[in-house]
C-alpha cells in the first residue's frame, strides 16, 4: 500500500511545471487522502533514487516554505527553484499564490 501511494504521489509530482510550487497537503487532497500530508512528506524525502526523476523540490508546506531544504543539502532547493524563476527569500517562496499550482483545479482541465 506504501509504495503505491508514493508511486501515486510521485506521478502527481512530476507533472508540477517548472517554476510552479504546490504543497504536501494539495497533493495529498487530490489524491483523496486529505489527512495525509505527512504521508506525501515521507515519499518526496523517499524519492531520491526513484526513476523517472520526482521534482521534489517544487513541493513546499502550504505557506510556501522549504521545509526540506535540509534534505537537499545547503541551499540546493532554494537554487533548483530560483533556476526555474522562483524566487525564495529566507526559505520563504515569493508570490506564492501566483506561483501555486493546485493539481485538483489544474489537472481538472
Amino acid at each position: 500500500m506504501e509504495d503505491n501511494f508514493f508511486d501515486r504521489v510521485y506521478e502527481v509530482a512530476r507533472l508540477i511545471p517548472p517554476g510552479r510550487v504546490t504543497s504536501y497537503g494539495a497533493i495529498a487532497s487530490y489524491l483523496g487522502t486529505k489527512g495525509s500530508s505527512r504521508m506525501v512528506g515521507y515519499a518526496m524525502q523517499a524519492c531520491g533514487r526513484v526513476q523517472p526523476p520526482v521534482p521534489a523540490h517544487r513541493v513546499v508546506n502550504r505557506q510556501g516554505l522549504l521545509t526540506a531544504k535540509f534534505h537537499f543539502g545547503g541551499d540546493r532547493m532554494e537554487q533548483m527553484l530560483e533556476s526555474e524563476g522562483v524566487k525564495v527569500i529566507d526559505d520563504q517562496v515569493q508570490n506564492f499564490k501566483t506561483v501555486f499550482w493546485d493539481p485538483e483545479i489544474e489537472l481538472a482541465l
